[in-house]
């Protein structure tokens, strides 16, 4: 798999953004060496397991020019920097409580001179700051997660979407989305989007600030 899969998606992307694709695949094979952010069996199919899948909340919303994104848990990253390479003009900040992580994002993020992307050694409920939206990746049960980032959202939206959350999370969501006291989760399939079998019970979860 290679970042040609990106394009085939996101035929849009300019020669620069292309570039920043194809480096992914060598840093981090590089820091994973150092670092195991992503699992060693996994690491060959890092642009349909991570990079795209993490595109996939580009397919929900189109974040615009000055809107602020939190990325809670994000491992080495993701699904912030895959996001922060496709939307340039909007700032992304990263946050994990595991410092060498943080390392990782740092590094990649210069590495690729992505300027849209701040990272920070914390806690998402440590986190002072104010945002449009907050994305993340199979973090924890969302009954737990919301409560890390609510009062964290800016107060008016300016996208087609409220201010709110975008969650990747996978399998029968049915009873965590009734068991986490969130109103109008909506759930979009992201094989809708996306054709690979990896991508079936697979799903982009947003919600409103609430």
């Amino acid at each position: 798999m290679t970042s040609d899969l990106i394009s085939d998606y996101f035929p849009n992307v300019s020669s620069i953004q292309k570039d920043q694709f194809n480096q992914l695949g060598e840093l981090y094979r590089y820091w994973n060496a150092q670092i195991n952010i992503i699992s060693r069996k996994d690491i060959d199919m890092l642009y349909l397991h991570h990079i795209l899948h993490s595109l996939a909340i580009a397919k929900v919303i189109s974040f615009l020019p000055g809107e602020t994104v939190l990325d809670v848990g994000t491992g080495g990253g993701l699904p912030g920097i895959p996001l922060a390479i496709l939307f340039p003009e909007t700032t992304f900040h990263l946050v994990d409580s595991i410092g060498k992580k943080i390392k990782v994002v740092r590094e990649i993020t210069t590495s690729l001179s992505l300027k849209n992307t701040t990272a920070t050694h914390n806690r998402a409920d440590q986190v002072d700051e104010h945002f449009d939206f907050v994305v993340s990746r199979a973090v924890t049960q969302l009954k737990d997660f919301y409560p890390w980032v609510s009062g964290k959202f800016n107060r008016h939206s300016k996208n087609l979407l409220k201010n709110g959350v975008l969650y990747l999370k996978g399998g029968d969501l049915t009873e965590e989305i009734a068991g986490s006291g969130l109103k109008n989760v909506h759930c979009f399939p992201v094989n809708d989007y996306f054709t690979e079998e990896f991508f079936n019970q697979k799903f982009i979860l947003y919600f409103s600030a609430q």
